[in-house]
């Protein structure tokens, strides 16, 4: 796959007749061009949004975005849609670009300007470090590292790098001088006025679990069990529809509590003392499609094939959508990154939205991002965050390729361990 400027306004082709099989080859190889085609060109990283907005230009990069694209990457590689020396040479791109760029205490922030490295402030005081979004990049090159694993002087260059940036991420600073909780953000003009903690349960699971195996800066297991597991929304245990949901807000919240930090950490056997994570993300799974599926508010299209709620793109804006949050908007992303989950209801999600509603939905990098039938509304964006997850989260149904990578690190290893987690991927032997 070579990149393709002229990707955006051309109409890929749809094809009826394709077997499960060949469809997820297409949708995961339409979706991965938003991270190949579209990416930067001058740094490499994912833009942002593929539409210009009032707030942020084509010039804004995401940091966790391209974690996720970092891992898109390797399954293009694994598929063959990519060639292993093409895709060293974006990563490169890519990290040596991240060595120059605004970082706090080794920490980077949520948007960087592709063309200058320079920070892009998220908002008016969140303009610093942001651990969260950090963890999602530190994942996906983690993966890089391990995946490019020859002997060759490119990819020995491309670890090097990646292991230097990894080193000096200090999370312990984001105790704020030894809390038992992380903070999410730091700013050179505001400091800690942010004041997020970072408290269970959402989609920061991977960010302890870095920060508890970090080669430097580790965390202690205390502000793991006594910050992480004691938010607010951490334990759940009511029943919706029949199904039971280990932790988590009312309704479950947006599915990509379910998928983020599941885009590398294995939930399959993977639980600790307070939950089975493969029986979590089932649930949460489940429990948003049977909440589409029961539509309460009477919205227009939902169903069985139409389904799948969480933060995208929304007629008046972007939007944490859910049970609790529900204004008529289907993300694709939801359904789709759920298929290790739920694989034939994600399925016929997916056809219903390739075959059914395709004219509407079907573009350039895959599926747009969001659309509500009840407001006749269809985004024009594609965004990372969401594209990222479809091709990583089929991969892992798939192959378990992106699982087994960094499950594979023995820094994961360490600090699940740390951390008190069983898994049958905490082994002393390879990853196979």
């Amino acid at each position: 796959m070579r990149p393709d400027t002229t990707a955006r306004s051309r109409r890929p082709e749809r094809p009826a007749d394709l077997d499960d099989e060949a469809l997820l080859d297409l949708v995961q190889r339409q979706t991965l061009r938003y991270f190949w085609d579209f990416a930067h060109p001058a740094c490499g990283l994912a833009r942002e949004r593929s539409n210009v907005t009032a707030k942020y230009g084509l010039e804004a990069v995401t940091t966790g975005g391209s974690g996720f694209g970092a891992m898109a990457i390797i399954a293009g590689v694994a598929r063959g849609w990519i060639g292993r020396a093409e895709a060293v040479e974006r990563l490169w791109t890519m990290a040596r670009f991240l060595l120059k760029a605004d970082s706090y205490h080794g920490v980077w922030p949520h948007f960087l300007n592709g063309d200058t490295g320079r920070t892009i402030p998220f908002s008016r005081k969140d303009d610093g470090a942001d651990l969260v979004e950090t963890s999602f990049l530190i994942a996906g090159l983690l993966c890089a590292r391990q995946y490019f694993d020859g002997t060759g002087e490119e990819e020995a260059r491309l670890r090097a790098a990646i292991d230097w940036m990894w080193r000096e991420v200090e999370w312990d600073w984001h105790t704020r001088d030894g809390r038992n909780v992380l903070t999410w953000h730091w700013s050179p003009n505001n400091g800690w006025s942010m004041n997020h903690e970072i408290r269970g349960w959402n989609e920061c699971l991977i960010t302890y679990v870095l920060a508890a195996g970090a080669p430097r800066y580790a965390i202690s297991p205390e502000a793991y069990h006594r910050g992480w597991a004691e938010g607010r929304d951490f334990a759940n245990g009511r029943t919706y529809d029949g199904i039971t949901l280990p932790l988590g807000p009312d309704g479950g919240g947006p599915l990509f509590l379910a998928h983020y930090s599941f885009l590398g950490l294995d939930p399959r056997g993977l639980r600790d003392r307070y939950a089975d994570y493969w029986q979590q993300n089932v649930a949460h799974a489940r429990v948003n499609r049977a909440y589409c599926i029961d539509n309460p508010k009477g919205f227009r299209g939902y169903g069985p094939d139409c389904w799948g709620l969480t933060a995208s793109d929304s007629v008046q804006g972007y939007d944490a959508h859910s049970p609790t949050n529900d204004l008529g908007v289907i993300s694709p992303t939801a359904a789709l990154a759920s298929y290790p989950y739920t694989p034939e209801a994600s399925m016929q999600a997916l056809r219903h939205f390739h075959h059914g509603l395709g004219d509407r939905l079907w573009g350039a990098y895959g599926f747009i991002d969001a659309f509500s039938e009840t407001a006749d509304w269809y985004a024009d964006s594609y965004l990372a965050i969401d594209q990222g997850p479809i091709v990583v989260m089929i991969e892992n149904a798939r192959s378990g390729l992106l699982w087994k990578l960094l499950m594979s690190c023995p820094e994961t290893r360490h600090g699940l361990r740390r951390l008190d987690f069983e898994s049958p991927r905490l082994t002393d032997g390879p990853v196979s």
